[in-house]
């Protein structure tokens, strides 16, 4: 599913392996790899990807249809509102975790069950 949506974007934006490889800031042995199926882009690479062609991780693991699919923040906010409500705070080392951290968080884990296929 990935290396196909990955592709796609590429092609539609009529770019050369190097040139997505250069702005990645990867070998273009190891871009062509993600794109034949031979490596497996790490869930930072994915992120990296997926900000580079302007969609979202979950449209290049196949969870969403529409490439132009973003998460609503409003969602997310809410979630957050919720979890404040509640008196609960989500925290990493001793230190609150921001919306953005949150949201990445999320991401992350979606991406992983992804892989994984749970």
């Amino acid at each position: 599913m990935i290396l196909d949506r990955v592709i796609e974007l590429r092609k539609s934006k009529k770019w050369t392996l190097q040139y997505t490889a250069d702005r990645l800031g990867i070998a273009k042995s190891t871009y062509a790899g993600y794109e034949s199926g031979y490596r497996q882009p790490s869930l930072e690479a994915i992120k990296s990807i997926a900000d580079l062609f302007e969609t979202s991780v979950d449209y290049l693991i196949g969870r969403v249809d529409n490439p132009t699919f973003l998460p609503h923040r409003n969602q997310i906010i809410d979630k957050l509102e919720l979890t404040k409500c509640s008196g609960t705070e989500l925290a990493v080392d001793g230190k609150v975790l921001s919306a953005g951290e949150i949201n990445q968080f999320i991401a992350f884990i979606r991406a992983k069950r992804e892989i994984e296929g749970d």
